[in-house]
């Protein structure tokens, strides 16, 4: 391969590790394979990032940009404030969900990061950034209605996001390969919904 840049060569290295670890999962990802997948030697992907902290944490900022990035693009709609949140909730459902091995792979890092003191101060990163544009998001939309939240923004997106995670971890572990998420799994992302907005607007939860 001819000689790039480093500045070009970094991300292009970090989409083949990312590329190789959604397929094959995290312990695949050795500087020899990433190397490999890119076609290059192995001492570039040295050169590069110097440590594996170094990697995991580009790769980790990644798949959060690409996360984040999917979740704003989307476009709340129009209508009352609650099915706007719940537009940006499937949103949020299908950034996490919808691309095979994405969502897989970041709760590998996290399963990691429970012994790992440099992969926690990554993931402490990751957790910081969901929840403040969880907290940007809410109150835009909560702006654009002429609402005021019963109570702080960010407080309601800590706590949707912790239902949300838990409701994440439940689909993958029961999930079949190919399968649609399932009528119970349906149910209780429309009831976060319906506890947030609940929680946005001071008034008791409603599913119907």
């Amino acid at each position: 391969m001819a000689h790039v840049p480093a500045a070009e060569r970094r991300p292009q290295l970090v989409q083949a590790a990312l590329d190789l670890m959604t397929r094959e999962g995290i312990a695949a990802g050795s500087t020899r394979a990433i190397a490999a997948e890119l076609g290059v030697a192995q001492a570039t992907v040295h050169y590069t990032f110097g440590t594996k902290k170094d990697l995991y944490r580009a790769v980790v900022e990644q798949l959060t940009a690409d996360f984040i990035g999917q979740v704003r693009a989307a476009s709340p709609g129009d209508g009352p404030f609650g099915e706007q949140v719940r537009t940006l909730v499937h949103a949020l459902w299908e950034a996490a969900t919808g691309e095979d091995g994405r969502c897989v792979l970041l709760t590998e890092f996290g399963a990691l990061a429970m012994r790992d003191p440099d992969l926690q101060e990554i993931m402490r990163g990751l957790q910081r950034e969901v929840e403040g544009t969880a907290t940007e998001m809410l109150t835009a939309l909560a702006a654009a209605h002429g609402l005021t939240l019963a109570m702080p923004a960010r407080e309601i997106a800590v706590h949707f996001l912790s239902g949300f995670d838990g409701l994440t971890a439940r689909y993958l572990a029961l999930r079949a390969p190919g399968a649609q998420p399932d009528a119970d799994t349906l149910q209780a992302l429309d009831l976060l919904v319906a506890t947030t907005v609940g929680l946005c607007l001071g008034a008791p939860a409603k599913t119907a």
